[in-house]
C-alpha cells in the first residue's frame, strides 16, 4: 500500500477536531455518573438504566441523518452549492420527521422499565431522566443538521467548539438540578436529565448562530429559496442513513446487552467487563474519528470524479488505521493495571479488567480496518452492505460464539467475559474482511479502474 504524506496529513486535520468533540461528549457522560454516584447507589442504577435505553434509540437516530454529511461531501466536492442547499433543506424535513419518532419512542420507555426486576425507586428516577431529556432532542437534531453539513463541507472543527460549550454547560447544570440550588428542585440522578436537555439546547443554539456567521458553513444561503418537502429526495436520504443507523445500533447493542448474559456469574465479572468496555470504548474515538474523516475525504474526491487521488486516499487511509491501531493495542496493554485502578480499587476487578484489556490489543487491527472501511464505503454513498454486515459480524458470528465460549461448556469450559471477547475479536474481523472486500467490489467497477 502507498502510503501518501500530504494525504495523511489532510486526513488527520479532518480527525483531530472529531476526536476531541467526541472525547468531550464522552465527559459528559463520564460527569453524570460521577455526579450522580456521589448522590446514592439508587441515582446511579436509575442513571445506568435511563441511559441504557436512551442512547441506542438517539444514535440510531442520528444514524440517519449522517447521510447527510455523504452528500454534502460529494456536492462540495463538485462545487455544486445549490444542490448542498437542496440536501440541507430537505435535511431538514427529515430531521422534524426523526425528532418525533424520537419523542414517540421516549414513551415506550414506561413499558419497558416496569418489566425491569429493580426496586421502584430506581424505576421512577429512571423514568423521570427520560422525561426530561426528551425535551432536549429539538436541540441535539439542530446541531446535527448543521454539524454534518459543516462537516460535509470538510469543516470539522465546530463540532470540537461547540462540544466544550456543552461540558462548560453540563456541569453547573447537573449541580443544579442534581442537589436542588438557587430554586431548582433536587431531582438526584433525573437531574441530569434536565442537564443535558439543556446541554442539547446550548449546543444546538451555539451551532446554529456559528453556522449563521460563518462564511464556511453560509447559513444564510442554506435557507435562501426553502424549497418544500421532496418526498423522493427526503427517502433516497432515509435510504442512504437506515444502514449507518442499524450498524450503530448493532454496535451498541452488542456492548450493552454482554452485561445481562454475564450478571449470573458475579458482580466482579460485571465490573471487570464494564471497566474494560469503558476503557475501550474511550480509545475506540481514535479510529472512528478517522473513519468519519475518510468520509468527508471520499465523498469530496468522489465529488470531484478525481479517482487517482481516491485511490491515494484509500491506501494512506488503511495505512494510517493500522498506525492507530498499533498505538491504541500498545498503549492498552502496557497501561492495563494502572487503568483499571482508576475505576476500581478492587484487586479481582482489576485483574480481570486488566486480563480483558489483553484480549482487546488483538480486536485493534480488525476494529480500526472495518470502521475505516466503512467511513469509505459511506463517502461513496454505498451505505446498505454496512448494516447486514456488521449484523451478521456482530450478531450471527461475534455474540453467538462469545455466548458459546463464554457460557457453555461446548467447545472449551465456560470463560465466562473473556469468552464474549474472544467472540467480539472474531466479529470485528469478520466485519473487517466482508467490508475491505464489498470495497475493493465496487471500487472495481467503472469508473474507478482500481
Amino acid at each position: 500500500m502507498k502510503f501518501c504524506t500530504w494525504e495523511a496529513g489532510r486526513l488527520l486535520r479532518l480527525a483531530a477536531p472529531v476526536f476531541f468533540a467526541q472525547v468531550t461528549l464522552v465527559l459528559m457522560s463520564v460527569v453524570d455518573t460521577i455526579m450522580a454516584g456521589q448522590v446514592s447507589a439508587v441515582d446511579l442504577a436509575a442513571l445506568s438504566i435511563a441511559t441504557g435505553l436512551w442512547n441506542p434509540m438517539v444514535l440510531a437516530l442520528l444514524g440517519v441523518l449522517l447521510a447527510l454529511t455523504s452528500l454534502v461531501a460529494h456536492s462540495f466536492g463538485a462545487n455544486d452549492e445549490p444542490a448542498i442547499r437542496n440536501h440541507f433543506q430537505q435535511g431538514c424535513y427529515l430531521a422534524v420527521l426523526l425528532c418525533l419518532a424520537g419523542v414517540a419512542i421516549a414513551q415506550l420507555a414506561p413499558v419497558l422499565i416496569a418489566q425491569l426486576d429493580t426496586q421502584a425507586s430506581v424505576k421512577v428516577l429512571a423514568q423521570d431522566y427520560i422525561d426530561y431529556i426528551q425535551w432536549g432532542l429539538p436541540g441535539f437534531f439542530v446541531y446535527s443538521l448543521f454539524r454534518n453539513v459543516a462537516e460535509g463541507k470538510a469543516y470539522t472543527a465546530p463540532a470540537f467548539y461547540i462540544s466544550i460549550i456543552g461540558l462548560l454547560v453540563n456541569i453547573p447544570a447537573n449541580y443544579i438540578f442534581i442537589h436542588g440550588h438557587f430554586g431548582a428542585p433536587a431531582l438526584g440522578g433525573a437531574g441530569c436529565g434536565v442537564a443535558t436537555a439543556l446541554v442539547f439546547a446550548a449546543m444546538g443554539s451555539a451551532q446554529f448562530i456559528y453556522s449563521l456567521i460563518s462564511k464556511r458553513i453560509d447559513g444564510p444561503g442554506l435557507f435562501r429559496h426553502f424549497a418544500k418537502p421532496d418526498g423522493s429526495a427526503i427517502w433516497a436520504m432515509f435510504k442512504l442513513g437506515v444502514p449507518l443507523s442499524l450498524a450503530t445500533f448493532f454496535e451498541v447493542t452488542l456492548f450493552a446487552c454482554i452485561p445481562l448474559f454475564i450478571a449470573s456469574l458475579g458482580a466482579i465479572a460485571v465490573a471487570g467487563h464494564q471497566v474494560a468496555a469503558s476503557v475501550t470504548t474511550l480509545l475506540f474515538m481514535l479510529p472512528m474519528s478517522l473513519s468519519m474523516a475518510v468520509a468527508i475525504r471520499f465523498g469530496n474526491l468522489y465529488g470531484q470524479q478525481d479517482f487517482v487521488a481516491l485511490k491515494r486516499c484509500m491506501s494512506t487511509s488503511f495505512v494510517l488505521s493500522i498506525a492507530i491501531a498499533a498505538l491504541v493495542a500498545l498503549v492498552t496493554y502496557l497501561l492495563r493495571f494502572d487503568i483499571s485502578a482508576i475505576y476500581s480499587d478492587n484487586p479481582e476487578v482489576i485483574a480481570l479488567a486488566a486480563s480483558i484489556m489483553v484480549l482487546a490489543c488483538f480486536y485493534q487491527l480488525p476494529d480500526a480496518l472495518q470502521v475505516v472501511s466503512s467511513g469509505m464505503l459511506r463517502g461513496i454513498k454505498h451505505t446498505s452492505p454496512i448494516s447486514y454486515i456488521t449484523f451478521i459480524s456482530y450478531w450471527l458470528i461475534g455474540f453467538a460464539l462469545g455466548y458459546v465460549l463464554g457460557r457453555t461448556d461446548y467447545i472449551v469450559p465456560a470463560m465466562g467475559p473473556q469468552g464474549f471477547w474472544l467472540g467480539i475479536i472474531v466479529g470485528l474481523s469478520c466485519a473487517a474482511v466482508l467490508l475491505i472486500w464489498t470495497l475493493r467490489r465496487r471500487l472495481a467497477q467503472a469508473p474507478f479502474n482500481f
